[in-house]
């Protein structure tokens, strides 16, 4: 006997927590599964969970009682055991549950928000009797004719009763694996002779075979006469009948629910023979197990999915210029080269070409071009942001062994939209990354190949779809971190920095009516003039792109609000420049990023970022010392390589600048490049660093107006960079009129824009010595001396210290 057993023999008065049950009756030595869902019977499991796990569970007289009063229940019930539960989302407990020993309830004690039962165990008489000893033969021999008769029995049952000795564990499950109606079973529970309680199993069983064989003679006749058809009908319409006995009737109104579905979705060949596979596992399964919870959410996915559905395309080359002209001002480039793209499309009516990807800083608008070509061609538009993603899993699906798992986010993004042919943005593809869970990169390079995507096979689906309808768009920042498979796969589209004259027509068309109507403004009552704006977009913002002006418009549009909240006698309110700082506050930036004279020891060079171009002052300072050289300002490994390369290239022409052979010996030479909290690298600053050193060494002042870029060699050569588009852009912000670049750069001045070219001078130069001539205030003598000048830079002679 357990120590549950003997606390309830030996404490008659113990309260235990009901739980009533519908339509079942828990034997003693059961274990089985319940969901308990009505608050009250849940408040109960909650009480025994926090105490000792012991819960009474009692069966109602009327099924269909809601809210059962302790009149409704029976008064014998069964003490049992929570083994495990679990706490569904609907807020349903599911309890394993173990069956101990009957009792009687003596009281019913209703709590405040469960009902409880003061118990006394069941006096049961078992006297060993020959005639019980008969009749528990003869329940032994039924019970096994009975589970061989009926095959939702399992055997395991029928070898767990033979042999044993104790007689009312064998009444208890037998009668608890019957299949008879539950006023039979409590009949049985409530019994406390032995022989009575044999006497009714032995009958019940009889009775029972005499059922089964009935129904097995009016099977095999039925079976010899009806067509197959109607064979498949009758077993239906009979598992139907079953179900709704059993109250499963709603399972069965879902499962051809999906069977409609399934026919609708008009899926490939291959899928449509694997759901109704599916369904048909479906079929056979519990409803309450996890399996057929699998089994649903999968055949749900499968035809929600667009296997045939798509938009037609709106082909009109003319109209789709028109739309893009009206939702994005200047990228003239790029809006070409989609119209290219689409015009191929409407020719050849086949989309096997590259994948379009747009390559910019940030704010210049290329996940809202993405956005236009769809709106312009009649497709659904679909965006994934890929920064981040590190899961293969995350493109290719989760496998449905684990719980919870999902499809990829290419089918994801097919059933939102509804169509198999939308324009699909793969937003910040640069920015994917990989761990031990796989390569999302790898997982990409079947998307996005033409001759592959036809029959993209994701993980959780386990069938091939076709991709190969949707028109693909990739976004990056930058192109060297992405993959060299996966860039071989896309045709780069370079979306360059806005100009200042774009800005502030973009400004005026885009970004302030759309701030004015977000903020309640109407379009008359607040009015910025062309100058302000150009005044906002100089002393306020610093970027390639746009989102820092729009958000300085917005800033200004919520001063106006308040200000016509507060008084509405206010009228117009009309910007201008000498009122912006009562909006915005003082200007973050100045006008110019160059130096406002000539400078000795600095110079103005260009670097290209994941923002755009920027402007990249050079100082050099020079100290009486013992020849060090001193770098700060984060510089990387390349940058601090071209730092000592433009000292080799320095010091090598000391005899012909007539520095003497140990004049680097009596100096220290410091190169700073602010700002100093930034971290820099790349080649393309060895020219400026050469310019700067040699202007601070001569005390030669560099022009104030030119900027240079290019990387340098120890024999003074120039070689080609990166980058010059966005470079040319911040030169022309930042004020520079002379841009020098490396000769081999040329052909990338063709595709600078037109106002670039205009307002700038573009010298292209093959050699440093080019460089210092055009760079410098003065040029070098290369036949003088120049001791006494670089003595005169520390207020000493240094001569003396020269052979």
């Amino acid at each position: 006997m357990t120590k549950t057993e003997d606390r309830i023999e030996d404490e008659l008065d113990q309260v235990i927590p009901i739980v009533p049950l519908r339509d079942v009756v828990i034997f003693p030595s059961m274990a089985t599964a319940i969901l308990v869902g009505r608050q009250p019977s849940v408040n109960a499991v909650e009480r025994a969970i926090e105490t000792d796990k012991i819960l009474l569970v009692i069966t109602q007289k009327n099924p269909a009682e809601n809210d059962p009063s302790p009149q409704d229940l029976y008064t014998v019930g069964t003490i049992v055991r929570i083994g495990l539960f679990f706490r569904l989302p609907d807020g349903t407990i599911k309890l394993m549950l173990e069956g101990i020993n009957r009792v009687k309830v003596q009281e019913y004690i209703e709590k405040d928000n469960f009902l409880a039962g003061r118990v006394k165990p069941f006096e049961e008489l078992a006297p060993m009797t020959r005639k019980v000893e008969a009749l528990t033969r003869k329940v032994e021999t039924l019970f096994s004719d009975y589970v061989r008769m009926n095959h939702r029995i399992p055997n395991e049952v029928l070898l767990s009763i033979q042999g044993t000795d104790d007689r009312t564990n064998l009444v208890d499950t037998v009668a608890a694996h019957m299949l008879i109606r539950n006023e039979i079973k409590q009949q049985i529970l409530e019994l406390e002779d032995l022989e009575e309680s044999l006497m009714i199993l032995s009958r019940t069983l009889s009775e029972e075979i005499e059922i089964l064989k009935v129904e097995k003679d009016i099977d095999e006749k039925v079976s010899n006469q009806v067509h197959k058809s109607q064979k498949e009908l009758f077993l239906h319409e009979k598992m139907r009948a079953i179900r709704d006995e059993l109250g499963h009737g709603d399972e069965m109104a879902q499962f051809k629910e999906i069977k409609r579905n399934i026919k609708k979705a008009r899926l490939s060949k291959d899928a449509r023979k694997i759901a109704f596979k599916e369904l048909e596992r479906l079929n056979m399964m519990s409803p309450m197990t996890p399996e057929a919870t699998v089994v649903r959410n999968y055949l749900d996915w499968m035809t929600a999915l667009p296997w045939q559905a798509r938009t037609k395309d709106n082909l009109d080359i003319e109209e789709v210029k028109k739309k893009l002209d009206a939702d994005h001002y200047g990228l003239v480039k790029v809006k070409e080269r989609i119209l290219e793209f689409l015009s191929v499309l409407k020719l050849v009516n086949n989309l096997k070409g590259p994948i379009l990807c747009f390559v910019g800083p940030p704010g210049v608008g290329k996940t809202s071009l993405g956005k236009s070509i769809a709106d312009a061609i009649g497709r659904k538009f679909v965006r994934v942001s890929l920064g981040g993603t590190r899961d293969e899993a995350e493109i290719r699906g989760h496998r449905r062994t684990y719980i919870g798992s999902m499809p990829g986010r290419i089918i994801q993004g097919l059933r939102k939209a509804g169509t198999k042919n939308p324009v699909f943005l793969l937003d910040e593809i640069d920015k994917l990354s990989s761990d031990f869970r796989g390569d999302p990169s790898s997982a990409l390079l079947e998307v996005l190949d033409p001759e592959q995507n036809s029959s993209f096979s994701d993980n959780y689906l386990e069938v091939e779809f076709d991709v190969s309808e949707v028109m693909f768009i990739t976004t990056a920042n930058v192109i060297y971190s992405i993959p060299p498979a996966l860039h071989d796969r896309m045709e780069i589209i370079r979306l360059p920095g806005y100009l200042l004259h774009e800005k502030i027509k973009i400004a005026q068309k885009f970004l302030l009516p759309k701030q004015i109507k977000v903020h309640g403004i109407k379009p008359d009552q607040l009015k910025i003039s062309e100058a302000t704006l150009k005044e906002i977009i100089q002393k306020y913002t610093r970027e390639s792109g746009v989102r820092s002006l729009e958000r300085e418009l917005a800033s200004i549009c919520r001063k106006v609000a308040k200000k016509l909240a507060m008084d509405e006698n206010a009228g117009k309110i009309r910007m201008t420049k000498k009122n912006v700082e009562q909006y915005l506050g003082i200007p973050k930036f100045s006008e110019s990023e160059i130096e406002k004279k000539a400078t000795v020891g600095i110079a103005t060079g260009l670097a290209w970022t994941e923002a755009g171009g920027e402007i990249l002052n050079v100082e050099v300072t020079l100290m009486p010392g013992k020849g060090e050289l001193t770098l700060t300002g984060q510089l990387g490994d390349v940058m601090q390589e071209s730092a000592k390369i433009a000292l080799s290239y320095t010091r090598t022409k000391a005899q012909i600048l007539n520095l003497g052979n140990d004049f680097f010996s009596t100096i220290d030479i410091h190169i700073h490049v602010p700002e100093g909290a930034i971290p820099k690298d790349g080649p393309s600053a060895g020219v400026v660093m050469a310019t700067a050193l040699v202007s601070a060494l001569f005390d030669i002042p560099v022009k104030r107006e030119i900027a240079m870029t290019g990387e340098l060699t120890l024999r003074g050569k120039v070689l080609p960079i990166g980058g010059i588009n966005e470079k040319s852009v911040a030169a022309l912000r930042a004020g520079v009129k002379t841009l020098l670049l490396p000769k081999e750069n040329e052909k990338n001045i063709k595709e600078l824009p037109e106002e670039v070219k205009k307002k700038m001078k573009i010298i292209t130069v093959e050699s440093m010595d080019q460089v210092l001539n055009l760079a410098l205030t003065r040029k070098l003598d290369w036949g003088v001396k120049h001791r006494r000048s670089i003595g005169g830079f520390f207020g000493t002679d240094l001569s003396d210290s020269t052979n």
